[in-house]
């Protein structure tokens, strides 16, 4: 296996980025990759590029005294890691992104989306470009490694792990980091067992419709407080909040929004699985590919726009996404061979869906009607979202 896997989309994103805005950000949870990927584009850099990673005090106590000074001499590329440490900068980057005479450009890390945007957008309207960094993709893993990242999740150190035993010891200290140091380093005043025990029995609630009344009354906890550490999650970028798409269609519709845990490595690790072959006798084992293929979609396509949709009378559809002007859908099934479904029928007149593909861990890509196709995960990168595809 592969000790470091390069990852040529994002960094040209990120290179492009800058070559168009003053500010890029780059949003990812922690340990996803985003000071690697930092490193390549300043190893790249033409010209001088300097580093600022906020987790530490000095480098904190350097930036706390003068920063205006320090950042408006700057040169060439300025990173700066775990922004959201020091939120005060995005205030004091505002009038040196409007300098004409600026003889740098800002590349921004941070692991806690919420209160990065609120700063941001604040601030820095107009002025930044957002780059999202998820886990490894099929993309970049390649098709053949489609199971160890399914198992083990797409955080490198994780995917990249020697043996089943070193993925579990790393997922046991990343969670235990991030609710110990990570968690409370946003300010928060949940206790670290509160969270873990929440974001463990969320791991059984994976793919499922928000219900915040029956997860309070099984932690013994108020609406508010779940609703909190689901924020609190979501914001951290360690679970999906999916909105569910609704209009008015003289049906009846669901309206609260799925959840589902971002990574399937950790999905994995808080069910107690170690080993691919443990997985498909586990009850979640439909749901843990659902939010995979989720997560492998959205990667490939982007996260904007994306709802799904149901009905009170059972008509779903897990994904869709608008892009284009058009409306595409996506069902996924851990099943070898996709069939179509009354729903899938039924969400298609609905929805108006210009096509619906079924992916499917499979090999072979097959008609199942003029507007569903069976198709293969590992294509997800292949195919566009246009009229005519």
């Amino acid at each position: 296996m592969q000790q470091s896997i390069t990852r040529p989309d994002l960094l040209a994103a990120v290179t492009e980025g800058l070559s168009e805005a003053p500010v890029v950000a780059l949003l990812g949870a922690r340990q996803v990759g985003k000071t690697t990927l930092a490193g390549q584009v300043a190893s790249a850099w033409p010209g001088p590029s300097t580093a600022f990673d906020l987790e530490v005090a000095a480098t904190r106590a350097a930036l706390s005294g003068t920063p205006e000074r320090l950042l408006r001499r700057s040169e060439g590329l300025v990173v700066i890691d775990e922004v959201q440490r020091m939120p005060g900068l995005f205030e004091v980057l505002r009038p040196i992104c409007d300098d004409r005479n600026r003889n740098a450009v800002f590349l921004l890390l941070g692991s806690a989306s919420w209160d990065l945007i609120r700063g941001v957008s604040e601030t820095l309207a107009g002025r930044i470009l957002f780059v999202d960094v998820g886990g490894f993709s099929l993309a970049e893993v390649g098709p053949g490694s489609q199971d160890r990242l399914w198992m083990r999740g797409g955080f490198p150190r994780a995917y990249l792990a020697r043996s089943a035993a070193a993925w579990r010891r790393w997922m046991q200290s990343f969670t235990r980091t991030f609710l110990e140091r990570d968690v409370p380093g946003l300010g928060s005043k949940v206790s670290p067992e509160a969270l873990g025990r929440f974001w463990r029995m969320l791991a059984h609630y994976h793919g499922q419709t928000w219900n915040a009344s029956e997860l309070g009354r099984s932690m013994d906890v108020s609406v508010t407080a779940v609703n909190h550490y689901r924020d609190l999650l979501a914001g951290a970028f360690m679970i999906r909040v999916l909105p569910p798409w609704f209009e008015n269609l003289g049906k009846r519709l669901v309206k609260s929004p799925k959840v589902y845990l971002r990574d399937s490595g950790i999905l994995h690790f808080l069910l107690g699985l170690e080993e691919m072959e443990d997985l498909p006798a586990h009850p979640r084992y439909g749901a843990s590919w659902e939010g995979f293929a989720l997560e492998q979609t959205l990667i490939a396509h982007g996260e904007r726009e994306a709802y799904f949709y149901a009905t009170q009378r059972g008509a779903e559809l897990d994904l869709m996404l608008l892009r284009r002007g058009r409306r595409w859908g996506f069902e996924f099934k851990c099943t070898d061979a996709p069939r179509t479904t009354k729903s899938m029928h039924v969400v298609i007149e609905d929805l108006g869906l210009s096509h619906l593909w079924v992916l499917y861990p499979g090999d072979r890509e097959y008609p199942l009607t003029d507007t569903v196709t069976a198709l293969p995960l590992k294509n997800i990168h292949d195919i566009e979202l246009r009229p005519g595809s």
